[in-house]
C-alpha cells in the first residue's frame, strides 16, 4: 500500500511539471511577443495569471482568500508573503490582479521553458553577490517607476528545516516601499508547504488559504524605519500562522 502511494505522489509531481510546461509551450509565441517590450508586460501578466490558475485548478489546489482590504487598479504595491512551496508564486498570480514583477533567485532560471520566461520577466538575484543585491535595487526602482508593483519573499528563500514555521526577514522589500513610499501589503499562504511542499514525496489536493491582510503604509516613515517595519510585516504573518494551522 505504502509503494502505491509514493507511486501515485510520484505521477501528481510529474503532472505538476506537465502543468507548467505545456500551457508555456501552447502560448509561446502570444508570450515571445508580450516580452518584447517593457510596455506589453501587461499582456504578459494576463497570460501568467492564466497559467497559474491553470496549475492551481490542475492540481487539484482550491484558493480561498480573504481580504481584510482591496488592492486598487492603478497602485503600485509592495507584496510580501511567506514561503514555503513553488505553488506560492501561482497562488500570488490569482491573488493580485494589479500587473506585479517578482523579485526572485537567478536559479529559477535553469528551469526548461519556464526559464526562459522567468529570467525575461522577473528581476533576478544572487544573493551570494552584494553587486548582484545592488541591480535588484536598480530594476526594482525602474519597474516602480513605470506603476508596476513588486512582489518579494522577504525570507529570501526556503529553509529546509520544515520546524521553521516563519524564517527571518531581509531588509529589501521594506526598503523599497520606504523610498518608494508604497503601501506593504502582507499576505499569509496558510496551506502551501502542506499541499506542496518541496519535499517530492509529499503533498495533496486540497484548499489553499490566503489572507491578505490590511496594508502597512509608509508615507510617514523613513530608511530608519525599515526594521521596525520588516517586524511588524513579519509579526502579522507570523500570528496569522500560528492560528491558522489550529484549523
Amino acid at each position: 500500500m505504502k509503494a502505491v502511494k509514493y507511486i501515485l505522489w510520484a505521477l501528481w509531481r510529474v503532472w505538476f511539471y506537465i502543468l507548467m510546461g505545456v500551457p508555456i509551450i501552447i502560448l509561446s509565441p502570444l508570450l515571445v511577443i508580450s516580452i518584447l517590450s517593457e510596455k506589453t508586460y501587461p499582456m504578459f501578466f494576463f497570460f501568467a495569471r492564466l497559467w497559474a490558475k491553470i496549475i492551481l485548478y490542475g492540481m487539484g489546489f482550491y484558493p480561498k482568500i480573504e481580504r481584510e482590504q482591496q488592492i486598487e487598479k492603478g497602485h503600485s504595491y509592495m507584496l510580501v508573503a511567506n514561503h514555503a512551496s513553488m505553488t506560492d508564486i501561482m497562488l500570488m498570480l490569482v491573488i493580485c490582479k494589479n500587473p506585479f514583477v517578482f523579485v526572485g533567485k537567478k536559479e529559477l532560471a535553469k528551469i526548461p521553458i519556464f526559464g526562459f520566461f522567468y529570467k525575461r520577466t522577473c528581476i533576478l538575484v544572487d544573493r551570494s553577490s552584494s553587486k548582484s543585491r545592488f541591480e535588484v535595487f536598480k530594476r526594482a526602482q525602474a519597474r516602480l517607476n513605470q506603476g508596476l508593483s513588486i512582489c518579494i519573499f522577504p525570507e529570501g528563500g526556503v529553509t529546509d528545516d520544515h520546524n521553521v514555521l516563519l524564517d527571518e526577514f531581509k531588509d529589501g522589500a521594506f526598503r523599497l516601499a520606504i523610498e518608494h513610499q508604497i503601501p506593504v501589503v502582507p499576505m499569509t499562504f496558510v496551506d502551501n508547504r502542506k499541499r506542496f511542499s518541496f519535499n517530492f514525496f509529499s503533498g495533496s489536493p486540497g484548499r489553499m488559504r490566503a489572507i491578505v491582510h490590511r496594508f502597512i503604509p509608509t508615507t510617514s516613515l523613513t530608511l530608519d524605519d525599515k526594521k521596525d517595519l520588516r517586524d511588524t510585516v513579519r509579526q502579522v504573518i507570523y500570528h496569522q500562522l500560528l492560528k491558522k494551522q489550529k484549523k
